[in-house]
Parts: structure tokens; C-alpha cells; sequence
């Protein structure tokens, strides 16, 4: 697994809506890269929707939320439109990305972990763990600063 000092390795995804996405269109800004085993099952709900809540203010600083599961576009889509998801989600079908960060799981699903990024690309903090909550509370803090709210 990549850790912190690495730089990001880049990569071009479909996201939930079919559009081509490229991590490296984002430098400049800081971003949550995580990454989570399965859409629409009830951790992945949790972190998803932990996102979703905290992303005016993680927006707000400047900070970018991309998610990244082994599930088909269409899996990916309707994860989306269901809980009204504000950020990227990212098909990996063939598991390529999750590869390149060393996060496949024994079952080949992503495991749950969270890359904290710098404005260039550079890993600052990697989160790891089965419980979502820390991985979106984590983030918060760490990136949105004075405008964290209270423990989620």
C-alpha cells in the first residue's frame, strides 16, 4: 500500500455518470481519495453519506472528496442518485486503480481506506480500518480546519 510522503499514483477512472476522470485534474487542491469495499451496503452508506454531509465544508476549504469501489458504473450510479452523493465516484471493475494503491481486499473488493492528499499530489495521512466513521471524522479535521464541526 502506498503511504504518506508517496505521491498519488495518477489514473483515469469512469465515474458514476460515464464521464472520464482523472485524479491529476485536481492538483492544486487538497483531496479525500477513499476508498470503500461496495456501494449500497450499510458501512459504505455510512461513509458515503458521512462524506456527503461534511462536503460543504470540506468544500468550502478548498478540499476535493473523490470514492473509489470495484463496482460497475451502473452499481455506482445508483449508489449516486440514492443518497444524493455531491462528489465522484469512481468504477474500478477491474480492480486497476485499487491495484496501484495496494488496497484489494482477500475477496477482491477495495478495502476501506482513506488517502489524505496534499494540493500536489503527496500522500499526508492514510486512514485504514473497517469502521467508516473515523475515516470521514479524520478527514474532516484534518482538512476542512476551523470549519470542522463537532465528532461525526
Amino acid at each position: 500500500m502506498i503511504g504518506v510522503g508517496d505521491v498519488a499514483p495518477d489514473f483515469t477512472g469512469t465515474t458514476a455518470e460515464g464521464a472520464a476522470f482523472t485524479l491529476s485534474s485536481l492538483r492544486g487542491r487538497p483531496v479525500v481519495l477513499y476508498f470503500y469495499p461496495k456501494a449500497n451496503t450499510m458501512g459504505c452508506t455510512i461513509e458515503a453519506r458521512g462524506f456527503t454531509e461534511h462536503y460543504p465544508e470540506l468544500s468550502a476549504a478548498g478540499v476535493q472528496v473523490v470514492g473509489v469501489s470495484v463496482d460497475s458504473v451502473e452499481a455506482q450510479h445508483r449508489f449516486q442518485e440514492k443518497y444524493a452523493i455531491p462528489f465522484p465516484l469512481i468504477a474500478d471493475r477491474d480492480r486497476a486503480i485499487a491495484r496501484r494503491y495496494g488496497v484489494v481486499g482477500l475477496l477482491g473488493i477495495a478495502k476501506r481506506v482513506t488517502f489524505l492528499l496534499d494540493a500536489e499530489g503527496r500522500v499526508t495521512e492514510v486512514l485504514e480500518g473497517v469502521s467508516p466513521r473515523p475515516h470521514v471524522k479524520g478527514a474532516v479535521e484534518r482538512l476542512a480546519g476551523d470549519r470542522a464541526p463537532g465528532p461525526t
